[in-house]
């Protein structure tokens, strides 16, 4: 059983669990026929079964029992059914369109009167879920704690659950980005796609043949790039905003070493051995000339023709949808679509050469 726990431990990592989430999502997003239907029970009675056992562990236990986590609990599932609900309807509706059949939506042609079929239903509900809270409240406690004391600060502190994604991008980015910026991004991307997505496929129907791209880059972002920070920022930081396995003991004391370097560091110093130029546009040339690549040489590239790359790198061209979209819409969506895949790109950099930042300028307080 230890064994087992220490295992489950190793590969809550960040590094292993992100990887693992990715390649997961990319097999998933591959071959929708194997999940939508008996593997998805598997996979949901072994999520039931790996909560309900392991709730037996103390360290588990007192981690995810917290009144603050439960609710997470819940939303985790949730999340996990709805989503696949969604796209288990899609797979069967594109098989029925391939079969020559209409999408399942548009055979229903059942009405209901609002008064009293709906509102009845409504109420209904309502009642049901005024005793679940009635019941949640006398059964956990609500997770009120001491007054602020500047002098007294928890440890680890740590922002509510719908922000847990924001301050754990606070790791990788400087402030101004993960906290200004992105944030803000996320807000006009998703008030953007309606502008940038126009193909009407889709509309009134569950579908995921006919919005496979689309539909992959949405959930990547929700699901693994704040869904899985926000579990990790709830179950698996811990003091001093350590990583600590879902068995581990939370340990206060417990000091990880971290060196924090910037990629002129590791240009200058570790490559060639000289110290750093007191010219700061010579000492960032190299972080400056890898985001100018990232942010202006990469999304005219990616339009090219599938001749232009190489053949190992064909999959790459995103010229279809550059003739598809236009130049502002695809700019615009490439643009976004880089900026959301930079978070990634900084945290296996973080993880893997503990790179703090591409671009640093303390003189201005502008880091990247």
């Amino acid at each position: 059983m230890e064994f087992i726990k220490n295992i489950i431990n190793w590969s809550s990592g960040p590094t292993v669990l992100f990887t693992v989430a990715t390649i997961a999502f990319a097999l998933s997003i591959k071959y929708p026929q194997v999940w939508s239907k008996k593997f998805a029970y598997i996979l949901f009675g072994g999520m039931a079964v790996f909560y309900c056992f392991s709730m037996f562990d103390p360290n588990f236990f007192l981690i995810v029992a917290k009144p603050d986590n439960v609710p997470i609990t819940f939303m985790l599932f949730l999340v996990a059914f709805f989503t696949w609900f969604a796209l288990h309807q899609g797979v069967e509706n594109d098989k029925r369109v391939a079969a020559g059949e209409e999408p399942l939506e548009k055979q229903e042609q059942d009405k209901v009167w609002v008064w009293p079929d709906l509102v009845y239903v409504e109420l209904l509900c309502m009642v049901l879920l005024t005793i679940g809270l009635v019941v949640w409240s006398i059964l956990l406690p609500a997770p009120l704690e001491q007054p602020a004391n500047p002098a007294d600060s928890p440890n680890p502190s740590k922002a509510p659950w719908y922000f847990l994604g924001l301050q754990e991008m606070l790791v990788y980015f400087d402030p101004w980005l993960a906290g200004v910026v992105f944030p803000t991004l996320i807000v006009v991307g998703l008030l953007a796609i309606p502008f940038i997505d126009t193909n009407p496929k889709g509309n009134g129907y569950f579908t995921f043949k006919e919005r496979r791209a689309e539909i992959a880059i949405f959930l990547y972002g929700f699901i693994v790039l704040w869904i899985l920070l926000v579990v990790s920022g709830t179950f698996l930081r811990g003091p001093n905003w350590n990583f600590f396995g879902p068995y581990e003991y939370w340990d206060p004391h417990r000091v990880e070493p971290l060196l924090n370097v910037n990629i002129s560091d590791i240009f200058w110093v570790r490559v060639l051995g000289r110290p750093l130029p007191s010219n700061p546009i010579v000492r960032e040339f190299l972080g400056i000339g890898m985001i100018l690549f990232y942010t202006g040489f990469l999304p005219v590239a990616l339009a090219w023709p599938k001749e232009k790359f190489p053949k190992f790198l064909q999959w790459m061209s995103l010229n279809n949808y550059y003739e598809k979209m236009g130049p502002a819409r695809y700019y615009l969506g490439v643009m976004l679509f880089l900026l959301m895949i930079s978070l990634p790109i900084k945290m296996y950099m973080r993880w893997i050469w503990d790179l703090k930042y591409i671009v640093a300028f303390p003189e201005i307080f502008f880091n990247i």
